[in-house]
């Protein structure tokens, strides 16, 4: 089996801990490889550094305490926005109808501050595309592969002890424990634990 989705987890968590030190209170990245299952968010974009950079906005929000989306996560208000500013990401004027302020796209500063992190970050996501590509060939993923699911399915709500909840595609959750920051405790989807119990 190729380590090749572990190498893609490292480098993910390499330049998670990039941004952190132009942003030292941006959480810690529980679990990388979650978003590597994951082939589009909110924003509609693919797995790159500008969409880690999207997802750090996020991760500050969180530790400010500042709701920055609305309608299930999709729309991106002007607290995403504004964070968004802080952290080297430019906008469109108008907000999109459906996604707000979500299609964020690098400045010219952000560009070269995080030119080796983000290079680094797209060799490691071409080698993982490869051997995903070479893979997929030679296995069978079901029927959510086949129509260019995410992960594998729909995202269900998982939950930790502490009663904090996120929604999660169960296979994604699968791959590795999605950690709480506020407890410290795995994440798990209820409707397992029942049936299993």
């Amino acid at each position: 089996m190729s380590t090749t989705p572990t190498v893609l987890a490292a480098e993910l968590a390499q330049a998670w801990a990039d941004i952190q030190r132009y942003h030292p209170e941006l959480p810690d990245l529980a679990a990388p490889e979650s978003l590597i299952g994951e082939s589009s968010s909110a924003c509609g974009a693919e797995l790159s550094f500008e969409r880690l950079l999207h997802e750090a906005v996020h991760g500050i929000a969180a530790a400010r305490g500042v709701r920055d989306t609305s309608r299930a996560g999709r729309y991106h208000n002007r607290r995403f926005l504004a964070i968004a500013e802080e952290m080297g990401l430019d906008h469109p004027e108008e907000p999109h109808p459906s996604s707000g302020f979500s299609l964020v796209s690098l400045n010219p500063e952000a560009k070269r501050r995080y030119r080796q992190t983000a290079e680094r970050l797209q060799r490691a996501l071409k080698a993982h595309t490869a051997a995903t590509a070479a893979d997929t060939k030679r296995s069978f993923r079901g029927p959510a592969a086949r129509h260019g699911s995410s992960g594998g399915g729909v995202r269900v709500k998982a939950v930790c002890d502490c009663g904090r909840n996120v929604r999660v595609v169960p296979s994604v959750l699968a791959q590795a424990p999605i950690v709480c920051g506020g407890c410290g405790k795995a994440f798990r989807i209820p409707e397992v634990v029942a049936a299993a119990g």
